[in-house]
């Protein structure tokens, strides 16, 4: 951005139900250069998810990890997080546990996606400091984004979110119908969610793709990343993405370098009645996955709806990379590495192609760095793919 454009525009600072934002204009995008970072918003809190809806209207979620976060799920309106879909379902607080009822209330909220058929899908882990799931917390909540109502509530009993889960990300099929979700816990799996019925499966439960690999150590400004009592990551299956035609599964962990892939159509069907339930084991399930590459540890995965490519957040070199999903090319392409994207998180894609991203600054927190403050400051970030949706030429990251 210009100093021009910084004169015209300004920054906010806005204090909202305690949420901060420190907003720089979007329209700034318009002339940013290809693979250039433009800042959206600052906020006072450790920030995870972000969605664009098809009307450009933006939301983000803020967990509740080393802080009781006074808001979990909030729109951008002018730059400023308003709590959504109202201050009611965003009442919880950790104090007020036993008085509030979990199934009417954000518990801890790890993602949002918006889906084509204008609904906006909060992920609500309901795991506090990412430790006991709190009892009948667990849910996929469907909000209605005309009339801002919460239209279904999924929640999700003990055989799927086991009591040392963390359910994380979310991808909702072309139709509507399904939603695929990771959890990201001591034991990783997929969670398949049939979105009429209400009803969710659990696959791949401690399989070797959606578990931590023993071989990868999650490293930060050039050191192992590590708890205080010496603890590293072991964030199992996290990033998911889905082909825009809804044919194909992509996860990976994010102690973890492999990405994975399955058809979806083997993970579908399960709720009609002739579906033999051998289908959806895992041993079936194993022989049509595939091994797609290596992306390194990563969080966020996206594929984009104008280019078909995928972009990948890689936390351990503050960028963002690209893969080519065709077979044209192999490896990641990087798409920009910048100092600023501290631990970059979760990517959504505006309508007109700009990717966003959070940056949680994970590695900042007081779980990593004693003495850290509990509040978090915390970004989100507008990138600006090159013209054709190719990324622009800031280097390049080995892979297979």
């Amino acid at each position: 951005m210009t100093r021009a454009t910084n004169a015209r525009f300004g920054l906010a600072v806005v204090l909202m139900t305690g949420v901060m934002a420190v907003v720089s204009p979007v329209v700034a995008q318009e002339t940013a250069a290809p693979g250039s970072l433009t800042k959206v918003a600052g906020f006072a809190h450790q920030v995870t998810g972000i969605t664009v809806a098809r009307d450009g209207r933006i939301f983000v979620n803020f967990p509740r990890w080393s802080e009781d976060a006074p808001v979990s799920v909030a729109e951008l309106k002018d730059g400023k997080p308003v709590p959504y879909p109202n201050d009611a379902w965003n009442g919880w607080r950790n104090a007020k546990a036993d008085a509030l009822d979990p199934k009417t209330h954000f518990v801890c909220v790890q993602s949002v996606v918006a889906d084509g058929q204008n609904r906006l899908w909060v992920v609500d882990a309901a795991a506090p400091a990412m430790a006991h799931v709190v009892k009948d917390g667990p849910k996929l909540v469907g909000i209605d984004l005309k009339t801002n109502q919460v239209v279904k509530t999924i929640p999700f009993d003990t055989s799927t979110v086991l009591q040392a889960s963390y359910i994380n990300d979310v991808r909702i099929s072309p139709d509507g119908k399904t939603a695929y979700l990771t959890d990201s816990g001591a034991e990783g799996a997929l969670i398949v969610v049939d979105l009429d019925g209400g009803t969710a499966k659990r696959v791949l439960s401690g399989h070797p793709t959606t578990m931590p690999d023993a071989s990868v150590t999650v490293q930060y400004d050039g050191k192992p990343l590590r708890r205080p009592d010496g603890r590293g990551v072991e964030f199992s299956a996290d990033g998911i993405a889905l082909s825009p035609d809804g044919r194909t599964l992509y996860w990976q962990a994010i102690k973890g370098k492999t990405l994975y892939s399955l058809p979806t159509d083997a993970l579908t069907g399960w709720a009609a009645s002739s579906f033999v339930p051998e289908m959806l084991s895992d041993k079936t399930l194993s022989g049509k996955i595939v091994t797609v590459g290596e992306n390194g540890p990563a969080d966020g995965l996206l594929i984009s709806r104008a280019d078909g490519r995928m972009y990948v957040t890689s936390p351990q070199d503050d960028s963002v990379k690209v893969r080519d999903l065709s077979g044209r090319e192999t490896g990641l392409t990087t798409l920009v590495q910048d100092p600023k994207l501290r631990w970059p998180d979760t990517l959504s894609e505006g309508p007109d192609g700009t990717i966003y991203v959070t940056t949680s600054h994970i590695q900042d927190s007081a779980d990593y760095k004693p003495g850290a403050p509990i509040s978090l400051p915390t970004e989100l970030w507008a990138i600006k793919p090159g013209p054709g949706g190719n990324p622009a030429a800031t280097g390049s990251a080995p892979g297979r």
